[in-house]
């Protein structure tokens, strides 16, 4: 095992490179305070740039997507396609000079009561090592999106064309002519759903849940009413009723109702984002999109459904989330995060634990969240150095 000595000891360790992490790196040096990265892939926020597909935008106004200290240039888009996105968070690491251990999955983490630091293992995924770290600080960015989780369908083993997870997905320029069917109606599969219609695909999507449909118009409003200190309860409200006048009656359509409480109540109790429609409602409507209900099991190319009715699909492209494991490394919390891996405090003292331990990006509000959630981590931290 390869330990460090106290010199080379990081004050702060943060388990996580996406947007999270690099945020709360760059509000630490800015107060120069010593910390380290630990990344378990080979790049810096591998979500947008290894894992996700080619016409991906940022859904909210980039004003509300912004990183500490580092504005979007007044020249770019209201909202950012995924290659500018990615060269924002490549000037940012660069402005800040953040550098990040890759390729360093952390597998044991837990507060020394007798050192009062927190002792961290990592694997190696280079020489396959392990290797210890310890530090004061330690915080938890590993993000809402952290394991892309497929379910166990019956026979999904036997199916003989392409079935893969949202991540893995591109663009649908080769499925052209072909029967491809997205599993998911959250804003990637109705996304993935109209990209691949777009290419000529003859395209399925799997809709289960009841969701709120809304525009990018509308969640910019409702942002910034909620900027603007109005309650939550009457935003949805309005949310509601323009969504209502602007897409009638969604169960006729996607065969599911509104959910009962508004967008912004089902995002902050339960994680559920609204979806925001770029076009795939249009194609739904008109039928160049098919709704199809739950999948009840897998035989060769086809797929039975929940109604006892088969189809057959030359892909599958299952947009079915994450999963989170910080459960699985990380001993002794009982207090900061729960076994899905996000916080049990109340926002918005969501991303402060005990003993040196905090959380950042998991308050389920997105960009804007991960900003909130950096700067009041570090300074927290320089707080408590200062002492």
């Amino acid at each position: 095992m390869t330990t460090f000595d106290n010199h080379e000891e990081p004050m702060v360790i943060i388990v996580g490179g996406g947007p999270g992490g690099l945020a709360t790196s760059a509000c630490l040096n800015k107060l120069c305070i010593p910390n380290l990265i630990l990344e378990k892939e080979d790049c810096y926020s591998p979500m947008w740039k290894k894992y996700s597909y080619d016409r991906v935008h940022l859904h909210l106004a980039k004003q509300f997507c912004q990183l500490p200290y580092i504005p979007f240039p007044s020249s770019s888009p209201t909202y950012i396609p995924k290659k500018q996105f990615i060269q924002y968070l490549d000037d940012y690491v660069t402005h800040f000079n953040i550098t990040p251990f890759y390729k360093r999955k952390v597998e044991f983490a837990k507060f020394d009561e007798f050192t009062k630091k927190w002792n961290v293992k990592v694997r190696n995924g280079n020489s396959d090592e392990m290797e210890e770290y310890f530090c004061k600080f330690l915080v938890v960015a590993t993000g809402e999106a952290s394991y892309p989780f497929t379910p166990d369908v019956p026979g999904l083993a036997s199916f003989t064309g392409d079935a893969f997870h949202s991540t893995q997905y591109k663009n649908g320029e080769k499925y052209k002519g072909k029967n491809v069917l997205v599993v998911g109606c959250g804003n990637s599969g109705m996304e993935i759903a109209l990209d691949l219609a777009n290419n000529g695909a003859n395209t399925s999507i799997i809709v289960r849940s009841p969701m709120h449909l809304i525009s990018r118009e509308m969640g910019y409003l409702g942002l910034m009413l909620l900027k603007y200190k109005v309650a939550y309860t009457v935003v949805d409200t309005i949310m509601v009723m323009l969504s209502k006048l602007m897409y009638g009656d969604v169960s006729k359509y996607y065969g599911v109702k509104r959910p009962e409480e508004g967008p912004f109540a089902c995002k902050i109790k339960y994680g559920k984002y609204p979806v925001f429609d770029v076009g795939t409602y249009r194609k739904i409507k008109s039928g160049e999109i098919q709704v199809l209900p739950a999948m009840k099991s897998i035989r060769g190319n086809d797929v039975v459904l929940e109604n006892g009715k088969i189809h057959q699909f030359d892909g599958i492209v299952f947009a079915t989330g994450f999963k989170r494991t910080t459960h699985n490394w990380l001993q002794g919390d009982d207090y900061l995060l729960n076994e899905d891996g996000l916080p049990k405090p109340e926002f918005p003292q969501h991303w402060k634990g005990k003993n040196g331990l905090y959380c950042v990006g998991l308050s389920r509000r997105g960009l804007y969240g991960i900003a909130f959630d950096a700067q009041n981590i570090a300074t927290h931290i320089n707080s408590l150095l200062s002492k």
